[in-house]
């Protein structure tokens, strides 16, 4: 001890000798230096910082960290007094062990958010904003195919729980072997309690299970849907029905192991359900879909129901209690007969249905349409789409029952004709008419005086009816002077004679006009075009017109003043069209399309980077006598637009 006291800073710290009087034992404590503090002056004593264990022939130091030999139990209660999201994110970030644990601890395990308050105060502002926002639950997360795992999941959870709240998760594609399981579910249940948007998309190992979790922790939860979840059965929607009384909208395709039991709990036990949409579940029949219609409380205002085994039973139940409907789509219900179709015309409970679309059901014939128009007075969208029963005396007989009708759309409905269309048109005051691929309209003359013109059509599309000809396009010029969009792609039977009457008899100004496909239009109806209609053209699209060459685009650049989207793909372009269209002061275009136009080259580099001042989208592809090093300078001179080459 006096040496001790006495010590002056020299080497007389001790009078003896060596510490190790064998020199190997000596070099293997020098070997350690490099991990302890050693003070080894020769012939004299070591002094170290670290205890050590001494054996005959070896030199031990335990490295492991203390905390990591706590049991969990520890590190649980150590993480639940971890407040700010932040500090929970970064020990998430410290192993996958730790992660885990994080994930286990449900929200409300927390300490409370009056002590996280006292804490926030007195600590920095981004952390207090991120806590004071932590049940607003306004966060979005999606994740998909080979991104989409558990271990990401439980990052999600811990990541969002103190950053605002998980409020939306979409898991799409998850097939793979690491792919989200019912762990995954788990981590979000327990960390996201506001979670209010589930959607689960080809997730084949997700079952009951995982979705009985959501329920039990996230009462706030509004909208499920569920598409190629195999595992999931009656049980799990049951769960949701239990816990989740807020739910509103509800949609199911391809489980095939829910059934009438899960619809029956959620019509019994989800008063605020809205929307349903239920597609190719074999094991749901009339029972489930009835009860979510029949219930005292429904309010549903939107149904649709697809590739399902239900009779005309359900479609009773729906013209009764469908009281609240706004929307109804039937699709695929091949078991459904006139006589229901009929039925759910005649209950009169659609008052308030608006739009209705039906897709491939036998059961809609003449008798069943017109039932409908009478039962549905307020209806005022109507699609029909491979409807092969419904007439031309069908739709006029409907159109006359509902007189509110504003749009309709007829897809590969066959027997529709030409004397169909003009009735329906006479009947009622449409704003919007749509055909496709309906191969009963020939262009043949009716022979019979036209009606009143229908001056309240602005929207028609007529695509890939091959009958529809020169003559019909007259007989509907006529008929509608205040069209302002029209659309006749893939009417390869109209020419310009056939389609300047209709342009003609245009009062109002057309501003949106597509003729893609039309094989036999030139360059002489487009200058007419541009010349009646160039004050008001916002949108032309020439893709595939063949005859179309740079004439017309000098049309456009000398007349069009308000046209911002033009498409002249697949046509006779030249660099002489690009040039022209360089040189107009007064366009303005944002979207413009060269596909497949081999006349435009590398001397078009100059015209097109004048042209890029305004555009946003600019397409070349397949345009093959331009270099590659043209387009690498178009990239680079037009950063500010999506090229596609």
């Amino acid at each position: 001890m006096p040496a001790l006291v006495n010590y002056g800073g020299e080497n007389d710290f001790c009078s003896g000798g060596s510490f190790y009087t064998n020199s190997a034992d000596l070099g293997r404590l020098c070997s350690i230096s490099s991990q302890v503090d050693v003070y080894c002056p020769p012939s004299k004593r070591a002094r170290t910082s670290a205890p050590f264990i001494f054996g005959e022939t070896e030199v031990e130091q335990n490295k492991q960290p203390s905390i990591h030999v706590l049991p969990d139990e520890c590190l649980v209660e150590i993480f639940k007094r971890v407040h700010g999201g932040r500090e929970r994110g970064s020990c998430a970030c410290v192993s996958k062990h730790w992660l885990m644990l994080l994930t286990s601890i449900r929200k409300g395990e927390y300490e409370s958010s009056k002590m996280v308050k006292e804490n926030i105060e007195s600590s920095s502002d981004d952390v207090e904003m991120f806590s004071s926002e932590e049940e607003d639950g306004y966060l979005t997360r999606c994740l998909e195919g080979k991104k989409a795992t558990d271990m990401r999941l439980a990052a999600v959870a811990v990541g969002t729980s103190g950053h605002g709240g998980l409020g939306k998760l979409s898991i799409r594609g998850s097939t793979s072997s690491r792919g989200v399981n019912n762990f995954g579910l788990f981590a979000i249940s327990r960390c996201c309690p506001s979670l209010m948007v589930l959607s689960l998309w080809n997730v084949p190992r997700v079952g009951d299970e995982g979705l009985s979790e959501i329920a039990k922790e996230c009462h706030l939860l509004e909208k499920l849907d569920l598409c190629q979840c195999p595992l999931v059965s009656n049980k799990g929607l049951i769960a949701i029905a239990e816990n989740c009384p807020k739910l509103t909208a509800l949609s199911i395709e391809s489980c095939p192991k829910i059934g009438n039991e899960g619809l029956q709990a959620i019509g019994k036990l989800c008063p605020k359900l809205q929307s349903v949409s239920i597609k190719d579940c074999p094991l749901v029949g009339d029972h489930g879909v009835s009860s979510l219609l029949s219930s005292a409380s429904s309010i549903l205002s939107k149904v649709k129901l697809q590739g399902l085994s239900v009779t005309d039973f359900s479609l009773a139940v729906i013209g009764h209690y469908g009281k609240s409907l706004t929307n109804l789509v039937l699709s695929g219900l091949q078991n459904v007969s006139e006589k229901g179709f009929w039925v759910m015309g005649n209950a009169l409970g659609l008052q308030r249905l608006i739009s209705l679309t039906i897709t491939s059901c036998l059961g809609v014939t003449d008798v069943s349409l017109e039932a409908i128009g009478k039962g549905c007075k307020n209806l005022k969208q109507m699609c029909l789409r491979r409807c092969y029963f419904v007439s031309g005396d069908g739709l006029v007989a409907f159109a006359k029952s509902t007189g509110s009708l504003e749009c309709l759309q007829l897809e590969e409905c066959n027997r529709v004709t030409q004397y169909g269309i003009i009735g329906v048109l006479s009947k009622c005051e449409l704003n919007s008419l749509t055909l496709v691929k309906c191969m009963g309209i020939k262009d043949i003359s009716l022979g019979v005086p036209l009606s009143s013109p229908c001056n309240s059509l602005k929207f028609l599309s007529i695509r890939n009816c091959p009958g529809f000809g020169t003559v019909s396009l007259a007989m509907v010029g006529k008929l509608c002077p205040r069209l302002q969009h029209i659309d006749l792609s893939g009417l390869c039977g109209i020419t310009d004679v056939g389609l300047l009457p209709l342009l003609q008899n245009c009062e109002a100004g057309l501003v949106k006009v597509k003729l893609s496909g039309c094989l036999n239009l030139t360059d002489e109806i487009l200058v007419s075009l541009t010349r009646l209609h160039g004050a008001t053209l916002e949108l032309l699209n020439l893709d595939g017109c063949r005859r179309i060459t740079d004439t017309s685009l000098v049309a456009v650049a000398d007349n069009c003043v308000f046209l911002s989207d033009l498409d002249v793909s697949r046509c006779a372009i030249t660099d002489v069209g690009v040039a022209a269209l360089s040189h107009a002061e007064q366009l303005n275009l944002q979207v413009l399309s060269f596909s497949g136009c081999s006349g435009v080259s590398n001397k078009s580099l100059t015209f097109l980077e004048k042209l890029g001042k305004t555009l946003v989208g600019l397409n070349l592809q397949h345009c093959n006598s331009i270099s590659t090093q043209t387009i690498e300078m178009l990239v680079e001179s037009l950063w500010r637009c999506d090229i596609l080459f």
